[in-house]
């Protein structure tokens, strides 16, 4: 690629190759954390996902032999050949991951004749023409390689076999495999294969590519249309370590308020006060647990950002202190577009501070969305971000308490922003070709910093476009979804995929956003969504699919399972704390906690909640049974109590009211009873599903909204359980004065209350 090596210079953890060609920067950050630099475009390295310096001392041995240079650590060696071809192996020699040494070609069998009679019938053979890209590399693949991550592309939880591309888009049609975008940019891949394991950030914000031995079976590739060569190599054993690893590079997702992990209404179509109210009255009168209303466009004047219309709402403020009293917290819309309108507060100051994006010729650059002809913030200067953070003040004055930032690409109406338009890059003039993939993670980040400046708490941003590293400021839905068994069935890969790739505090539209849902797929679906971080009903202007809007029976087997959201809100909580120290995320595929079975590798319809629940729910029209798989190990059926040995397949009984639902021998499961919302009642009983084995867990308690836990305020327990049934309970940290008083003990269908407001041990046969 670069020609012969002619010299190699080390300065501390880095070391610049020197090639014929060009010059290559290897860094090392940490003793498994590996950074390939190349300036292809004469730009300095700079990262919208890496903030601040994330090199630790390691020790770092250069070595010269014979055709290759090796740069080595105590975990990770790299061997430089010629043409810029590296090889990575780890600490014992062996090797995990290596540059391809042959060319690119297409591995098909149609003759060039069949190509051309396809393409004159209008099929995409996705067949590029020019073939390569101007930034690539080339990683061999072995018989047996397998891909995770990449974020939420469409398909299956193996990306083998596929390709997929980095470019935030809108695309409201119905999402299936071949989608090769959607709304967000995470180029970030992890390899598990007999060679073992190995993960991959590309970090480039230019239209990039990503081939997972698509094109030929003998490779995988990764590339960009523009920019530098950049990547990350991971070299932990294990994806587990590798994910720790990638969010200690990028950032991990922070505690959030408690709140946020109750049930969550959304609707295109909730217009009026009226409308909002009726929704939270008919929440209370089905006794559906729900904590949080969501306001689309239409509460906005005009569809102006920073704005109430108050034709429809007599007086907000009031409207949102009325039904706070009633628990219900309201997340508002927020658009990047403002409208183009010279008696808009935002747009003239806009104009006046020279705040919005411009075309080459410097004028400002206007599209359509929502509001009409709009102009976009140019939130690659900073101080447009702190302008976009102050305007949330509006918002929290009102009583809002958390901003859904959507259209966030950029959405436009009337094509795609060109890639010529001036935006700013780290306050640097760039265009839309660079800041396009990150310009929803900025928002994000002016939104985060106004939220926590003016609400004072744990900000609660949730977002539809992002970049890697925007799991520090915002949780994430996965987009206009339709109400399709396909997107159901799609979800589960969709969303361990995006756990993978570091974007923990995740969901789908419950339900289905565009389209018209059926009761049975509205039921399957919130079996599904309960075990969502993210827990949102959400829909166009489509048939109602509030559950009271079917039948009897779905509104009951919707609260069933809501309820059941509500009771395991303490461990949901916890396993947010373990994100926030780990990155590990809350939805996990079985192959992260079992990676040894071949069985998991490959595992759609199945998932971990954290490492304790595994849920098989039933995602296909008309099934009223499944074929569910056990790993090894003992489990316990949540409904019916019955032992399972695995590994094991079988059918188990599923009808309309049943998900499946194991739990893991030793496991300890904190619970609350059951509440209209979080909050309303106290919890001063902790409840603790003890199932017969050897484990130990630990709980977190804190204020649940505000930042004293990182000042040590909060309480940290330890529970223990043995095959013998001797549980045991002390207290690791007690800087939270709001301690529980007992703990009920749930064990093999007896109960035991202990009470543990004295004292710091505990210790009960069971």
């Amino acid at each position: 690629m670069f020609g012969k090596m002619l010299d190699f210079k080390q300065d501390g953890q880095r070391v610049t190759v020197t090639f014929v060609e060009k010059e290559v920067m290897i860094s090392v950050y940490t003793s498994t954390i590996w950074n390939v630099f190349v300036s292809m475009d004469g730009s300095i390295q700079e990262s919208n996902a890496i903030e601040g310096n994330k090199m630790l001392d390691t020790a770092v041995k250069v070595e010269q032999i014979e055709d290759h240079l090796e740069i080595s650590t105590d975990q990770v060696t790299a061997k430089i050949y010629d043409d810029c071809k590296i090889d990575f192996y780890d600490g014992a020699g062996n090797l995990k991951c290596e540059d391809y040494r042959g060319e690119r070609k297409y591995q098909s069998i149609l003759s060039q004749e069949m190509i051309d009679l396809a393409k004159q019938e209008g099929h995409d053979l996705g067949m590029r023409e020019d073939f390569h890209y101007k930034i690539e590399v080339v990683k061999s693949v072995c018989a047996d390689e397998c891909f995770y991550g990449l974020g939420d592309k469409t398909g299956f939880l193996n990306k083998r076999g596929y390709d997929y591309e980095m470019w935030n888009t809108d695309n409201p049609m119905p999402h299936e495999d071949n989608f090769k975008v959607l709304y967000k940019s995470i180029p970030f891949f992890m390899s598990q294969s007999s060679r073992g394991t190995y993960g991959i950030f590309f970090d480039n914000s230019y239209h990039s590519y990503f081939d997972m031995a698509k094109e030929n079976d003998a490779y995988c590739f990764f590339g960009a249309d523009e920019g530098n060569l950049d990547y990350y190599y991971f070299g932990a054993d294990g994806f587990k370590e590798i994910i720790k690893d990638y969010t200690y590079l990028t950032g991990r997702t922070p505690l959030p308020q408690l709140w946020t992990l109750g049930y969550q209404q959304s609707r295109w179509g909730y217009v009026t006060e009226n409308d909002v109210r009726e929704v939270a009255s008919k929440m209370r009168e089905f006794r559906i647990p729900c904590d949080v209303i969501h306001l689309d466009i239409d509460y906005m004047q005009g569809y102006r950002v920073f704005t109430w219309n108050k034709d429809r709402y007599k007086d907000p403020k009031q409207t949102i202190s009325d039904l706070a009293k009633d628990g219900f917290k309201i997340v508002t819309i927020i658009d990047p577009g403002v409208k183009k309108d010279e008696d808009y507060y935002i747009y003239q100051e806009g104009v006046e501070h020279d705040y919005f994006a411009k075309t080459p010729k410097g004028e400002i650059y206007e599209n359509v969305v929502w509001p009409g002809t709009s102009v976009y913030p140019d939130f690659g200067q900073r101080r447009v971000q702190e302008w976009w953070s102050d305007k949330h003040k509006f918002l929290v004055d009102m009583g809002v308490r958390g901003i859904w930032n959507d259209m966030n690409e950029p959405a436009s109406f009337e094509g795609e922003l060109p890639p010529e338009v001036v935006f700013h890059d780290h306050d640097k003039e760039t265009t839309h070709a660079k800041i396009h993939n990150v310009y929803g993670h900025l928002m994000c980040q002016a939104t985060y910093e106004g939220m926590r400046k003016y609400d004072k708490r744990r900000p609660f941003v949730i977002t539809r476009a992002c970049y890697s590293g925007t799991q520090k400021y915002s949780t994430a839905w996965t987009g206009d979804n339709h109400s399709l068994w396909s997107h159901l069935r799609m979800a589960i890969p969709q969303l361990c995929n995006l756990g993978l790739s570091g974007m923990n505090y995740v969901g789908t539209d419950i339900g289905g956003f565009g389209s018209d849902t059926t009761k049975e797929l509205l039921c399957r679906w919130i079996q599904v969504g309960i075990f969502s971080p993210l827990c949102r009903n959400h829909a166009a202007a489509v048939r109602k699919q509030e559950p009271w809007q079917f039948d009897t029976e779905t509104a009951d087997i919707y609260r069933k399972y809501v309820e059941l959201r509500y009771q395991l809100i303490p461990y949901l909580y916890d396993l947010f704390k373990e994100t926030q120290s780990t990155g590990l995320p809350m939805i996990r595929p079985l192959i992260l906690e079992y990676p040894e079975d071949a069985a998991a590798r490959q595992l759609n319809d199945e998932f971990m909640f954290g490492s304790s629940i595994l849920a098989a729910p039933v995602v296909e029209q008309g099934q009223t049974a499944r074929m569910v798989y056990l790993p090894e190990g003992t489990w316990v059926d949540y409904h019916t109590g019955e032992t399972i040995l695995g590994p094991i397949r079988f059918i188990k009984d599923a009808p309309l009211d049943i998900c499946p639902i194991y739990l893991k021998a030793g496991s300890i499961i904190p619970n609350y009873t059951v509440q209209n919302y979080i909050g309303e009642k106290e919890q001063s009983t902790l409840i603790l599903q003890v199932i017969k084995g050897n484990g130990t867990y630990y709980h977190y308690q804190d204020d649940g909204e505000s930042f004293a836990y990182e000042n040590g305020v909060y309480n940290e327990y330890k529970f223990t359980i043995t095959d013998q049934g001797l549980f045991t309970a002390e207290m690791t940290a007690s800087g939270y004065k709001n301690r529980y008083k007992k703990l009920k003990v749930v064990y093999e269908n007896r109960e035991v209350l202990i009470d543990i407001l004295e004292g710091d041990h505990w210790s009960v046969l069971l």
